[in-house]
């Protein structure tokens, strides 16, 4: 076998979700996986630091992202719309991205492990909103509030994408959580 397979890293990725959708997440290993795509235990850890990671890879990266989406936006648009602008910019990028979104979703709703780190990487993106917001200079207190908003509208939103199959635009389901968010305000 050659020391660099160019297509390892996604058959890793894809040969994890589909034992994890399989038998759970808590029944699969390392090797399992590794041996699904054709690898050894070694190239697994070549690319992933453990077996939960492997349906996290990149995530790192979004913070950064949404606070270039935002830092992005002209700094006369107000807070809240200046959010949205982000989350459409971040959104579509990750839907040209996802693979596979509604199956992932699934093996992490079924392992509190894998719920607590998707927890994390959604804290990560409200903080770096919030971060953004003070920069734009929102108040500590209201780049707080309007960050969490933000976040989980952006979550809904994502979730909206993955229950139509991928079929709408990202920008369209921001908009469907957006006018129901201000319905409910309004009643």
């Amino acid at each position: 076998m050659a020391r660099w397979d160019p297509g390892a890293e996604q058959r890793l990725r894809k040969a994890a979700l589909e034992l994890y959708a399989a038998h759970g997440y808590d029944a699969v290993t390392v090797n399992q996986i590794a041996e699904h795509a054709g690898l050894t235990r070694r190239s697994y850890f070549r690319y992933f630091p453990d077996k939960r990671e492997v349906l996290f890879a990149g995530s790192e990266r979004l913070p950064a992202a949404v606070l270039d989406a935002l830092r992005a936006v002209d700094a006369d648009v107000r807070p809240w719309p200046a959010v949205l602008q982000a989350a459409v910019a971040v959104g579509e990028l990750l839907a040209d991205l996802a693979e596979d979104s509604d199956v992932r979703r699934a093996v992490i709703a079924a392992s509190p492990e894998l719920q607590e780190r998707e927890r994390t990487k959604l804290a990560s993106v409200t903080a770096a909103l919030r971060d953004g917001l003070a920069e734009r200079g929102l108040a500590p207190e209201d780049a707080t509030l309007v960050a969490q908003i933000g976040s989980a509208v952006f979550q809904n939103a994502f979730s909206r994408w993955i229950d139509g199959g991928g079929q709408q635009t990202f920008r369209s389901c921001l908009d469907a959580v957006v006018a129901s968010l201000g319905r409910e305000l309004d009643d």
